[in-house]
């Protein structure tokens, strides 16, 4: 079971690396979100959303963490889970 979420997560960063938006650098923050919520009861496309969402939301010279960054903005934390579906 570990090894298809991790296959699932592992996909997921890499269709998001390949969004014209999303640099090497977002790519990175993005899969490192996905990482961190891995065991989340989410669906992999939700949590790709959410985290990109979150990723969007940020500064490009922000230095925190995507999972950081959103226990200090928990107005952005909710409109991502909104548009994400997640919850």
């Amino acid at each position: 079971m570990k090894i298809k979420t991790a296959s699932a997560l592992f996909a997921c960063a890499f269709m998001v690396s390949g969004f014209a938006f999303a640099g090497q650098d977002d790519a990175a923050w993005i899969a490192k979100c996905m990482m961190d919520n891995a065991k989340e009861n989410v669906a992999p496309e939700v949590m790709s959303k959410y985290c990109t969402c979150m990723n969007g939301k940020m500064s490009e010279g922000e230095t925190l963490s995507i999972t950081a960054w959103e226990q200090k903005n928990p107005a952005e934390m909710a409109a991502c889970e909104k548009e994400s579906g997640w919850k």
